[in-house]
């Protein structure tokens, strides 16, 4: 079993005592070499601004890791924390929404289908002998499921009472850290303090033996997962909070990260080992990593490979670790003392990373006006649309003199908010914004707004939020299209105003067109892989249509490779964007038409009003870039 420190070889040699130091306190020095390389390479690192900016990004991440240590300890796995948060999450908003329940006995029953959803888990892993991975897997699958379910795909208004969850006290110190630290609290006390906390330790060191020893396993992986879905609804109410919107696809890809954080915090997979210190400060190295990255304007691709280097380094120190012999020994069985050395450890590598970071600042001192520096958050780069925009804003960028910093949010609304939040701390001229969803962008934008930086939308709108000027297609006018016949809707990504306006000029135009027979609408989220699935299965309830409206043409194509032959004789496609794999459709006419939308001259718009705003001048409040209805005979004169 393990605790917080490790046995010390005797007569060991100054050199041999630093390398254990080291080994034992790898994942400490390895955040402090990364707070001083940060602090080195960008001047908007380190300020108070940024540095409560990452306590706010690590915080959904290290609660889900506190519940996922209590299992990895145990020498298991939970693959469905993220999945569960989300559905946490739903519940509360919708019962306190929808259903009109009290707001305390909406958190309540949250808290509950965690607890239940962990409970689910144990009972399979337990008494159905599945493996957890396995039985973590569908829950993930379950959980997610249930939350689309829950709320039609749609996000759902979080309570205001709740919300506060996401401010700040006396505003500056952002409760979402308050949070995490009482968390972080609670389960070193549990690994520490508690009968099942000692359990976690044993069973995951030799569960076998555990068992023999008269421990009841069973009933104790019952209790370790119910903790993690505990954590895992706590997790989902501090990120709802945040957004200010319950997300049903939010926190995706979470337990992955929350798994790397308690990996990197020096726990092994095996079980046996972790502890909560180890935990918070690998969730704080993920929070550096990804800040630091963004203001060096790194590509979110490129984060991604960093972050997979950095777990793979972790778990070759751990590997190292055991063979070095820095064994863990029995809880409470450490050295006298032990405990006291280890919190002076942290004191003493606290003080030096301050002085060390306190010298960097002055390599930053004197910084020359950020009023041409702008920030560009799109919700993706999966897409040739907002590749388009990109390039569109780079171009106007170069020819003006600014200084544009592109970030990808990868659909993921609580990592824009996170990069919307860098960008604030960074003390940008200006903002442009593509939500990934018009009303989670919000808080983010909102605190832009007190720090009195201009925020420029483009493509679409923020919701309960100032934006200085809205660069937009005319949506609803796009979506205003003729014909008769059956027909199919595939939608774009619940909650964003692009979809929401081209169903509703959709619909407009349906008013006038009573031959058009709406036989299915279904969601493909702007994708083209989705688009092909939704289709294929569409067509096996429905062989008989006669149309297809996609509301970007990224889901039209994968439509006309589910149609096969039909695509262009017996059915019509339309798409909606403009995009070149689109126009192309449209020449070999497979695509009947696409409403084309400007990318590059919405991306060239938004940062010409960016600058404008910045500096002061007069803006539009809202810029409407003309759509055209691209077909075969006028395909060959739209440039794009």
């Amino acid at each position: 079993m393990a605790t917080d420190t490790l046995k010390s070889t005797t007569g060991a040699s100054g050199a041999s005592a630093v390398r254990r130091l080291l080994l034992d306190n790898g994942a400490l020095t390895a955040l402090i070499a990364l707070v001083i390389a940060m602090s080195a390479l960008s001047g908007d690192f380190l300020t108070t601004d940024n540095l409560l900016n990452i306590g706010v990004q690590a915080a959904v991440t290290a609660i889900l890791a506190f519940g996922v240590t209590f299992v990895i300890v145990s020498a298991g796995i939970d693959l469905s924390v993220g999945s569960v948060a989300a559905l946490s999450a739903t519940v509360l908003a919708w019962m306190a929404t929808s259903q009109g329940v009290p707001v305390w006995i909406a958190v309540i029953l949250a808290v509950a289908t965690g607890i239940a959803c962990g409970l689910v888990n144990g009972v399979l892993i337990s008494y159905g002998k599945l493996p957890p991975f396995i039985a973590t897997l569908a829950m993930l699958s379950v959980g997610r499921g249930l939350s689309l379910v829950i709320s039609q795909g749609s996000p759902i208004a979080f309570p205001d009472s709740v919300s506060h969850l996401g401010d700040t006290l006396g505003g500056w110190l952002p409760v979402p850290v308050l949070v995490m630290v009482v968390m972080g609290l609670i389960t070193a006390l549990i690994l520490g303090r508690t009968y099942i906390g000692r359990s976690m330790y044993a069973i995951g060191g030799n569960e076998e033996a555990a068992r023999l020893s008269g421990l009841r396993v069973k009933r104790q992986k019952l209790a370790i997962y119910a903790l993690s879905g505990l954590f895992a609804a706590a997790a989902g109410i501090v990120l709802a909070s945040r957004l200010s919107s319950a997300q049903p696809q939010a926190a995706q890809g979470y337990e992955l990260d929350a798994i790397a954080a308690v990996v990197i915090g020096g726990a092994s997979l095996a079980g046996g080992t972790g502890k909560a210190s180890g935990t918070l400060i690998g969730a704080l190295i993920l929070a550096v990593l990804r800040n630091g990255l963004n203001l060096l304007s790194v590509s979110a691709f490129w984060q991604q490979v960093v972050i997979g280097v950095v777990i793979a380094l972790a778990v070759l120190l751990d590997t190292v670790r055991r063979k070095a012999g820095t064994t863990p020994v029995a809880a409470g069985a450490g050295a006298p003392g032990g405990r006291g050395k280890q919190a002076a450890t942290y004191i003493i590598a606290a003080v030096v990373a301050a002085a060390v970071v306190g010298a960097m600042s002055f390599l930053h001192n004197g910084s020359s006006s950020a009023t041409k520096k702008v920030g560009l958050s799109l919700s993706t780069l999966n897409n040739p649309f907002f590749v388009q925009i990109k390039s569109g804003a780079q171009q106007e960028a170069k020819k003006l003199g600014v200084d544009l910093t592109v970030t990808d949010a990868q659909n993921d609304a609580s990592q824009q908010a996170n990069q919307l939040q860098n960008f604030t701390s960074s003390g940008l001229g200006s903002i442009i914004v593509n939500p990934v969803d018009s009303d989670a962008a919000g808080p983010a934008v909102r605190s832009a707004n007190k720090a009195g930086i201009p925020v420029v939308g483009v493509d679409r709108g923020v919701n309960k939020a100032d934006t200085a000027a809205l660069v937009a297609s005319d949506n609803i006018a796009g979506g205003k299209l003729g014909g008769k016949g059956k027909i199919v809707i595939l939608q774009g990504l619940a909650g964003t105003s692009a979809s929401r306006e081209r169903g509703a000029g959709f619909a407009e135009g349906l008013k006038a067109y009573p031959g058009i027979e709406v036989v299915a609408r279904q969601p493909a989220d702007f994708d083209r892989t989705k688009g092909l699935d939704v289709m294929t299965n569409l067509l096996q309830a429905h062989p008989d249509i006669q149309g297809v409206f996609a509301e970007n043409d990224e889901m039209a194509l994968g439509a006309i490779k589910a149609l096969g032959s039909k695509a262009g004789t017996s059915v019509s496609v339309i798409g909606f964007d403009g995009e070149p794999d689109g126009l192309k459709a449209v020449k070999d006419g497979t695509m009947y038409a696409s409403v084309a939308q400007q990318p590059t001259e919405l991306g060239r718009i938004a940062v010409e009003n960016a600058l404008n705003a910045a500096e002061g001048k007069k803006v539009e409040k809202t810029v409407m870039v003309p759509v055209k209805v691209v077909t075969k005979e006028n395909v060959a004169g739209f440039g794009g």
